[in-house]
Order: structure tokens, then C-alpha cells, then sequence
């Protein structure tokens, strides 16, 4: 008899769209993945107790995607810059742009990539992993970011309820860019993150104005060093992770379903967004490359050389108690 092979990739049409769905067979442990829309996380799925919980607040099909995704940008891509760009105005290189695709309160917010329809480069499994890797290139089109690039983002789902999510930017121009990288899930256990705690690795945060503006200082704020409990508290911070600390720099726990959730983000994301929507359904925990606005403070800002790569990595686990 044939053995089973452990892990699958399978490209599905489904909901309005292809659907890549990345399984461990043994577990039913499965990332669902959305390239046309924006090379998202739409689901990640897990079997605890014999009842299937979806880690993350995504979409329905396309006609939601379409008509929903920048009312919270759930899990959307931030590229060639995170978070807010004050005013949505920057200086780069002796010139002034105005990135202004999406504007909220005056300030372009969550870059320009967050929409961008990428393409299946490929799709791999067997018994140790399933992975796929989409592409996009970006070719300079928006007056306020006139710098194309290549962007990688790889998804590998393995053993042990982990997935790793790895990006990477190739600069395509004649000219030095400015950079950013992040991503904006919304992760949620049970039916409120009321009855969930929170763990970070950070003993500071950026100060911000009454903008979400970083004003160039930090506060110290030790609340999540230990955990706490998230009911009653309202959060839109980003937090300085200690990235000599031990992994998991974050953790996402709820006793009362017995699941948690592990960060394991690389140095390339030294900063962790946190924001509680109103709905209290779930909660958006956001990898960061940079500040919010580091296209002006430059605080985490990468400058990425012609011809040059960079890499951005992170990694989530899923655990039941």
C-alpha cells in the first residue's frame, strides 16, 4: 500500500478565485491563501478538541475582498512602506512625493501593494513541508513610490502547527529606494479577544501624536512583558521588540479554548504593531520593519541599492493546552 505523503498543496477555484491551500494531512493543520488578493492569509486553520477553529478574521470569497478590503486592510501586504506616512508626503533623493493611494485623516496609510494581484511562481510539498511563492512586480506606475521593484512572498506550512512567511524584494531600478515591510493579519481564538491574553517581548513603545504619528521618543510600557489580558483594553501601538530575548517574541493565548499562538519574527521585524478593532472579534498583531512613518524618521528604514535583495521573515505556531 502506498504511504500517505504527509503534506499537500493544492491550487484550488473556489469563492470567485484560486485558493492555495497549504495542509498537513496528519493534523488537518492548513493555510489558506489568496494570491489575486494581495498574496494574503486568508485562513489558518487547526483541529483542537475536534472542532475546526480559523485563526484569522479574513474574507468570504472576492466579492467581500473586493468590496472590503480597505476597511481595516485584514491581512493586506504593506509594501514600500508600513503603517502611516504623515501628510503623505515624504523627501527622497533631493525630490518630494505624494503617495497617496489610500488616505485616511490626511496620511496615506498601509503603502500601495495591499491590492496587488500576484502570480503562482510555484507550489511544492511532501512529507517534510507544502509551500508556494507568488510574485509581483511593481513597476514604478504610482507618481509617489516611481521605483519599481520585485516582490517574493513564500509561505512554507510544516509540523508542530508552524507556518513561515518569507518576503523578499529585488530593487529593479537604476536608483536607491526607500523601504518598508509588514503585514496586517487579524488573529483571533475564541469568539472576543475579551477572554484572550497577550505576551510580548518589549518593555517600550513608540510615543505618537494624536495622528499615530511617531514623535521620535519612546514610552516605557512593561503591561505585556509578563501577559495580560486583553478585556477592556483598546491598543494601536508598535511596540520595540527585545530581540535578545528567547522566542516566541509574542504570544496570543486564550485558556478558555486551550489554544495559543506563537510570533517568531526575525530581526528583519524588530517592531510589533498591535491594534484592537471596535468589533472586538479579533485583534491585528503586525510585523514591522519599520516605524510608522520611517520614510520620514527613518527609524528602521532600509535603503535598498540597485540590483540589491532583502529578506523579511517571520514565523507563527499554533499550540493547543
Amino acid at each position: 500500500m502506498k504511504e500517505t505523503q504527509q503534506f499537500i498543496c493544492n491550487q484550488v477555484q473556489q469563492n470567485g478565485w484560486e485558493e492555495i491551500v497549504l495542509r498537513d494531512q496528519q493534523t488537518n493543520f492548513s493555510a489558506t491563501i489568496l494570491p489575486a488578493g494581495g498574496a494574503v492569509l486568508n485562513k489558518l486553520e487547526v483541529v483542537h478538541r475536534g472542532q475546526t477553529y480559523n485563526l484569522i478574521e479574513g474574507f468570504e470569497d472576492a466579492a467581500d475582498w473586493r468590496a472590503n478590503n480597505t476597511k481595516g486592510c485584514k491581512g493586506s501586504k504593506l509594501s514600500p512602506f508600513v503603517c502611516r506616512l504623515n501628510n503623505s508626503t515624504y523627501e527622497w533623493l533631493g525630490y518630494k512625493y505624494t503617495c497617496d493611494k489610500y488616505v485616511l485623516n490626511g496620511h496615506a496609510i498601509h503603502g500601495i501593494l495591499y491590492d496587488a494581484a500576484h502570480q503562482l511562481e510555484f507550489s511544492e510539498s511532501n512529507n517534510f513541508y507544502a509551500a508556494c511563492k507568488m510574485y509581483y512586480s511593481y513597476k514604478g506606475t504610482n507618481p509617489g513610490y516611481p521605483f519599481p521593484y520585485d516582490m517574493n512572498v513564500r509561505y512554507k506550512l510544516e509540523s508542530e502547527g508552524r507556518l513561515t512567511i518569507t518576503t523578499t524584494v529585488h530593487n529593479r531600478g537604476g536608483k536607491a529606494i526607500p523601504l518598508a515591510d509588514g503585514w496586517h493579519p487579524y488573529f483571533k481564538i475564541g469568539e472576543t479577544i475579551d477572554t484572550a491574553s497577550l505576551q510580548i517581548n518589549a518593555k517600550m513603545q513608540l510615543e505618537f501624536n494624536q495622528d499615530l504619528i511617531p514623535t521620535g521618543e519612546t514610552v516605557d510600557d512593561l503591561r505585556w512583558y509578563k501577559g495580560g489580558k486583553l478585556k477592556d483594553v483598546f491598543l494601536d501601538n508598535s511596540y520595540l521588540l527585545q530581540q535578545r530575548d528567547p522566542q516566541p517574541h509574542a504570544t496570543l493565548s486564550d485558556e478558555s479554548v486551550g489554544l495559543a499562538i506563537h510570533f517568531y519574527p526575525e530581526r528583519s521585524y524588530p517592531i510589533l504593531q498591535v491594534y484592537t478593532p471596535p468589533h472586538r472579534k479579533s485583534i491585528a498583531i503586525e510585523n514591522l520593519s519599520a516605524a510608522p512613518d520611517a520614510f520620514n524618521n527613518e527609524i528602521g528604514l532600509i535603503t535598498l541599492q540597485p540590483g540589491d535583495s532583502y529578506d523579511f521573515r517571520t514565523m507563527i505556531r499554533v499550540d493547543s493546552f
